[in-house]
């Protein structure tokens, strides 16, 4: 008999121990896979508004959970024997602690050291250091408490030593290299031991431990065709000459696409120095409307598409920072800001752009990551689409998505 359905994504480390619960407790769950990584489907925002995983539906689709914590427990209290909640109130309370080490001291750090290494996020030397620092701080508490204990809680495998491991399995799949295993032995033989118990093992991908830690690789730049070989002319006759002067001069291709636009009646430098020089509401925004010219220039509402993965909120408002390096060759056809919204572990990018011409691609396609966000036109007549611009560029409101509000963090503008 069908329990329900688990809604995320392959190796989602917050999912493993919910299947390996699952089985262990003989729940039926069918897993649907949700990639949000590639964008959240309207089907899915109606059972999760947030667009977030995992996210479980029980078999009458009349209870929906959501929060992979409060998910773990609930199947594990299917069980009224189960041993995977502890023994004692102080067991349980133990397990609940490690669940949320686990989760927000242990994940949100490591995540910031090898996303960036396996291309999932920018990458930023100081930044990925900083994590690594972090995340060896926090397993180092896994470390001492395992010294002298073979499980998280107790004498016996419970909830704690599933999702723990889930966690920090990414770890030993990218980072954690023969040199960590050497100075964390605990830790390593801890986890060994939870990912060879079989529903476990049937819940996770296998596989093989690191000799050395992945290594960051810059995007290879695609090298440009070579020209091809013109054969030396010979000299011509001094009359030719003459007559080859007076042909005209071929004209020189446009070094980028968006100059084949010619110049605007709308000079954008004249609108940077009014935004940088005047108050946004009072002063600036109001000189914007005055000289805006929709037939040369057209705005864009700027999404990052995998706000599910952001962690600290300084790191996401590197990620801005990091995109708009790789827009330098479109500066002079664009202006813009992006603004993180939210706390740590729960936050969204999202800004507004004026682009040069009538489509978004020409002005972002020079960034090598401009895929990793979403563009919507938006049309200045409509109130809620003039609002939001001039939200977006004041810096001074929140923002509501999908019912829920998230207050202004960081912001950097394009100019």
């Amino acid at each position: 008999m069908s329990f329900g359905k688990i809604y995320s994504y392959a190796n989602n480390p917050r999912t493993t121990a919910l299947l390996a619960v699952a089985k262990d407790n003989n729940l039926d769950v069918e897993f649907v896979n949700e990639d949000i990584t590639k964008g959240v489907s309207e089907n899915y925002k109606k059972i999760n508004p947030l667009g977030k995983v995992p996210t479980f539906v029980s078999a009458n689709g009349q209870f929906i959970l959501s929060e992979c914590i409060a998910i773990a427990i609930y199947f594990a209290a299917q069980n009224e024997k189960t041993t995977l909640l502890g023994q004692t109130k102080e067991d349980y309370a133990t397990i609940l602690k490690w669940l949320s080490y686990a989760n927000s001291e242990i994940l949100p750090a490591l995540g910031g050291w090898f996303r960036p290494l396996i291309g999932r996020d920018q990458y930023n030397k100081k930044n990925v250091d900083a994590a690594a620092e972090k995340t060896l701080k926090a397993v180092s508490v896994l470390e001492s408490h395992l010294l002298n204990n073979t499980f998280l809680v107790g004498e016996r495998l419970t909830l704690a030593d599933y999702f723990a491991a889930g966690i920090i399995s990414r770890g030993f799949e990218f980072v954690f290299d023969k040199e960590f295993r050497a100075s964390h032995p605990n830790t390593t033989r801890w986890f060994e031991l939870i990912r060879s118990q079989k529903n476990y093992a049937a819940s996770a991908d296998h596989f093989e431990l690191r000799d050395e830690a992945i290594k960051y690789t810059p995007p290879k730049k695609e090298p440009k065709p070579a020209a091809p070989k013109k054969e030396a002319a010979p000299k011509p006759a001094k009359k030719e000459a003459e007559e080859e002067e007076e042909k005209p001069v071929e004209a020189l291709r446009p070094k980028h696409p968006l100059e084949a636009l010619g110049r605007s009646t709308l000079v954008l430098d004249d609108w940077k120095r009014k935004y940088s020089n005047e108050d946004t509401r009072s002063g600036a925004l109001p000189w914007f409307w005055e000289h805006y010219k929709p037939e040369e220039y057209s705005l864009w509402k700027v999404d990052f598409k995998y706000n599910d993965e952001l962690t600290l909120t300084f790191m996401s408002s590197n990620l801005i920072g990091g995109f708009f390096a790789r827009l330098e060759a479109s500066r002079k056809y664009l202006f813009g800001s992006m603004s993180v919204y939210g706390v740590n572990n729960d936050s969204i990018i999202t800004g507004v752009f004026m682009a040069r011409g009538q489509e978004a691609a020409p002005a972002f396609d020079v960034a090598p990551d401009w895929e990793s966000y979403s563009f919507t036109k938006l049309d200045p007549t409509k109130t809620e689409d003039k609002a939001f611009v001039e939200d977006q560029w004041a810096w001074d409101k929140p923002i509501v998505v999908d019912g829920k509000t998230y207050d202004w963090a960081d912001g950097k503008i394009f100019k």
